[in-house]
Parts: structure tokens; sequence; C-alpha cells
């Protein structure tokens, strides 16, 4: 069997898996905390592995190897950065989340964000917060397929073009199946997958290096060609706080803390954070490590965030590699449901909230799955960014938006309707005019400056404690 024959063969029985999860989901489905929270029954696992793999994924595997092939040794900084969010998001969001989200019933972050106590503008909130939210998922979502496309470029001849349709296609057949139980459950299969491709290629890759030592020596040959910091002590400094920006922003990401809201109880939340932590630790240093080795190994690949494939096509026999691809291609491709989930929910649950609807119904819902893949499918096919460039804007815009004002609500305090709506709006207003302008090192203005002047609002507008439930 060669190279594009076991690819084929991979990918055919991973997403008949797929689609055989959404069809097992959909049964579970009996309304729309269902469709949304998987009934808030999610286990340790399930949880862990699906909240890191749909926060992570094209970004991970491609993104991040992309940069340590790119910039070298100062990619290093991704790991304290990335895996900080994670320690954030485990050890004091979760576990103030899921005791809140169950006292108040909330089915979504923007309910979190704006409870029923919040007054007369909860409505606009509501609107205003589902708008913020398809916006930012419809480049998250666009950014998925741009990986897929990139992924059967490596493979097969086809166009990038088919291959994202090919992928949108897919997701949205389980994703309208099977909703939280489906994207949970695939997700968690996709973890999975993402920690045997950073356990196996990287080291496969150091060993054709010859070791750490070779890889030290390699790399310090090459010196700092392409370092984003090679220009000084205050841009080495701005790019390395650019880069913890990464973390300040996983507590405003839905579609991350919407497993904390699901989870079964405070055992399946302790189990979690183990493995939650743990998949982290070995997916971004694997991935690291893989662009490390990379850049020794081979020239200029031209576009840095096709290293994943070009390793597995180089280092591995033609079977395993093809196995790999097409593991890690049904991987990228399955994180999108995730993001596609609430990107619907927002439209489909929090404006019919601010209606005075509790929800439009399951087939309003599905409708507005189709609604919003199709719009992240056109711009995948029209509009060209790297992937690692486009998931950070999409995570510094939702970021900033919601975080400052969740961490506000887990705090134990109450945060004033007019508050909450100033903060919302300027933590996303000046993330996306500020991305308009030219790059700071390590994007640090887009992603910190944002976020601080956003929560210094809410703060502000805060006051008093809102039940010792939330702590």
């Amino acid at each position: 069997m060669d190279r594009t024959t076991s690819v084929f063969v991979t990918l055919v029985f991973y997403n008949l898996i797929l689609v055989a999860v959404g069809l097992w989901a959909r049964g579970r489905n009996k309304d729309v905390e269902d469709f949304y929270l998987g009934g808030r029954g999610l286990g340790p696992w399930v949880a862990a592995v699906s909240a890191s793999a749909s926060s992570s994924s094209a970004w991970t595997l491609l993104g991040v190897s992309g940069a340590a092939y790119a910039w070298g040794l100062p990619a290093l900084w991704l790991f304290p950065s990335t895996v900080g969010g994670f320690l954030l998001n485990w050890l004091w969001v979760a576990p103030r989340l899921q005791k809140l989200a169950a006292a108040e019933r909330a089915v979504t972050l923007s309910e979190v964000v704006a409870p029923p106590s919040t007054g007369r503008q909860r409505n606009l909130i509501l609107r205003v917060a589902a708008l913020i939210i398809v916006f930012c998922f419809t480049f998250y979502i666009a950014s998925q397929f741009e990986a897929a496309g990139k992924a059967f470029e490596s493979v097969f001849d086809l166009s990038k073009q088919n291959a994202i349709m090919i992928g949108a296609g897919i997701v949205l057949v389980y994703t309208l199946l099977g909703g939280f139980w489906a994207v949970s459950v695939t997700d968690s299969v996709q973890g999975m997958l993402m920690v045997v491709a950073s356990l196996a290629l990287p080291i496969v890759a150091l060993l054709a290096v010859g070791g750490f030592g070779a890889l030290a020596d390699g790399l310090n040959v090459i010196g700092n060609a392409g370092s984003p910091i090679g220009a000084g002590a205050l841009v080495g400094l701005f790019f390395v706080l650019g880069l913890f920006g990464i973390g300040v922003g996983y507590p405003g990401q839905p579609h991350v803390v919407n497993r904390f809201m699901a989870l079964k109880d405070d055992r399946a939340l302790r189990q979690g954070r183990i493995i939650a932590l743990g998949w982290a630790a070995i997916v971004y240093a694997g991935m690291l490590l893989l662009g490390l080795s990379a850049r020794v190994l081979f020239a200029d690949l031209g576009d840095s965030e096709q290293v994943l494939f070009h390793a597995a096509n180089e280092l591995l026999p033609a079977v395993i590699s093809g196995v790999m691809v097409a593991a890690v291609l049904s991987a990228i491709m399955s994180t999108a449901d995730s993001q596609l989930l609430v990107a619907a929910s927002a439209i489909s649950y929090d404006w019919n909230l601010a209606g005075g609807k509790e929800s439009s119904g399951l087939t309003n819902t599905r409708a507005t799955v189709v609604v919003v893949l199709i719009l992240a499918t056109i711009l995948a096919l029209v509009w060209r960014a790297d992937i690692f460039s486009r998931v950070l804007f999409a995570w510094s815009a939702a970021g900033s938006a919601f975080g400052p004002i969740l961490i506000m609500r887990l705090y134990g305090r109450t945060v004033s309707s007019a508050a909450t709506l100033a903060a919302m709006l300027t933590g996303f207003g000046l993330t996306v005019v500020i991305s308009l302008f030219p790059d700071t090192p390590g994007d640090v203005a887009e992603r910190l400056v944002p976020f601080f002047i956003a929560i210094a609002i809410a703060m502000s507008g805060s006051k008093g404690t809102i039940s010792e439930k939330s702590g």
C-alpha cells in the first residue's frame, strides 16, 4: 500500500467513526441543554481531552511546529505561555465556573457574562455577545478548513478549494447529528491522536538529527535567522510578553470553558485537571521539538506550516506516514465542530434568549449550524492568511471581550450592565483596530492592551459579592 492509498483508507475509516459517533449521540439529545452541554454529564477524560483539543489542534500541530521551525529557540516561550493558560483555566476558572453555571442553570458563556440580574440592558448584551462570537469563530473555523486544505495538498492531487469543501461537509454531518455529545467525543478521539503524533514524530525527528546535543549544535550553527527577537532586549521583552498574552486569553474562550460548565461533578473536575495539564505538556513540547528538529534537518520549506507533513513524508515509511497524516488531517477537521457549535449556540440560543425565548428549538439550531459553516467556508476560500496568526487574532478578540467580565464574576463580584457592555465592546473593538496596524513584537499590543483596558472597565463597574456559590 502506497502513501496516498494509506491516507485515503485511514481517512475513510476515521470519518466513518465520526459519523457513527454522531448517530450514537443523536439519541442523547432530548433538549437544548443536552445539545449544548451534554446534560452536564461529562466525565474527566472526555471533558479534559476535548477541551484541550478544541483549544489547540490545527494551531498547535501546524502553527506551533511552524513557529518553532521559523523562529528557532525563541519559540520555546510558547510552552509556558500556553501551558500557563491551561493552569489558569483548570486551577482557577473551572471549579468556580462549574458551580456558578450549575447554580444559575446557564447554558452558554454569554448567560454567565450577562445573568438575569444584569437588568434592562441584558438583551442588548446577549446579542452583542452573539455577534462577537460569530465573528471570532468564523475566523477560527476558517483556519481549521485552511489547515485541512494544506494537508490534502501535501498528499493528494487535489486543490485546496476542493479539500476545504470536503472537510466542511464531513464536519457538518456529525455536528448536526450529535451536537455537544458528538463534538466532545470526537474531540477526545482527536486529542488522543494529537498525543500520538506529538510523541512519535518528534522522537523520530530528534533521532534523525542525532539527539539533543546535535540539535543544540545545529541550532547554534543556523543562529538567529528568522528569529523575531534578534533586534534587541526591548523587542525581546515585548515578544515574550506578547506570547504570554496567549495565556491571558484562555478564560474568555467559549468553546473551552463550556466544557467546565458541562462537568459531571467535582471528581470529574479534579481528574480532568490532571489529564488536561499532562496533555498540554506532551503536545506543546512535542510540536516545539518537531519544529526545532526540522529547522536543522530541512532547508527552507517555503511554508513553515507544512513542517509536520514534510517531516512525516521524509522520516517515516510510506504507509506509516500516510496513516499519521490522515489521522492528523481528520483531527484538524474535527476541531471545527466545537467552534461551530458555540457559534451556532450564540445565535440560536443567546439571541433568542434576548428575545424572551429560552431557545429556538433543535431544528432552528441545526439550521444555524449550516449558516455559520457556510460563512466560515467562504472565508477560508477567499481570504489567505497563515493559521498561526488567524487563530491568535480570533483568540485575542474573544479573550479580551469575555475574559475580563468572566473573571470579575468568578471573583465574586457583580458587574453593572453598562460596564459589562463597555468592557465587552472595548476588549473586542480594540483588538480588531490594533490588528489593522503593523504588528508589534509578539503582537503584544493586540493581545494585552485590549484585555487590561477591558478588565479595568469591568473592575470599575463591579461591586459586592454575588454569592458564596461562585467561589
